[in-house]
């Protein structure tokens, strides 16, 4: 089997959320000889990727995508004991993330988690209806180099704009990316309100913050 044929059964296994089947594959394609960085690059997470679109349009539901990242974080697992040791281990960057304070739906938020997650990030959840002084305690407690905020309703988009605040007058914000999600925000409001970007799905998130700390 050529490697094309490993990438694309690798993308269709997790699209499948197919663990047994993506953790014999990824030992099939290291016997090959085959790098290891291709397979997470161009086969696991370009399943994931299409996993993500099916959920933005309402094909699939959060059982699959959490099983499905569970089949790529065995695949990753498996492909790092082939990788140089220096490495293995590398995170992108460490991310705090929380739903603003007033604030009870977490889906959205849940499936970004997972996603950056397998993408290579350290995410610090801080869970739902999180107060804005929560937000700041722990951004200077992980040396966060992210700081992201979900609202899904227009009168807790206000703890957003807050939260800018609150992280500027801690004297953080400088040294921070920050960005503004859910279903009741625009690009418009994150530019408002100073955010570094708005993103509207969690598949937006993950390439604009890949595209940050490549």
């Amino acid at each position: 089997m050529d490697k094309a044929q490993y990438m694309k059964m690798a993308a269709q296994y997790i699209v499948d959320a197919d663990e047994d089947e993506i953790e014999k594959l990824a030992h099939a394609y290291l016997d090959e000889g085959f790098d290891p960085v291709e397979m997470i690059e161009q086969g696991l997470s370009e399943g994931i990727r299409r996993l993500g679109d099916l959920f933005d349009r309402g094909e699939v539901f959060l059982p699959q995508l959490i099983i499905a990242s569970e089949a790529m974080t065995k695949g990753v697992n498996i492909l790092e004991q082939a990788l140089p040791k220096d490495q293995i281990g590398k995170k992108r960057a460490r991310v705090v993330l929380g739903t603003i304070e007033g604030d009870v739906h977490d889906i959205g938020k849940g499936i970004l988690v997972t996603m950056l997650r397998v993408y290579g990030f350290e995410v610090i959840d801080l869970g739902r209806d999180v107060p804005i002084a929560t937000f700041v305690e722990k951004a200077k407690e992980h040396k966060a180099d992210v700081v992201g905020s979900s609202a899904l309703m227009t009168t807790t988009m206000v703890g957003q704009k807050a939260l800018e605040k609150a992280l500027k007058d801690a004297g953080l914000r400088e040294n921070l990316t920050t960005m503004v999600g859910g279903a009741a925000t625009t690009a418009r409001w994150g530019a408002k309100i100073g955010a570094t970007f708005w993103a509207e799905t969690a598949g937006d998130t993950v390439i604009k913050l890949k595209e940050i700390f490549s």
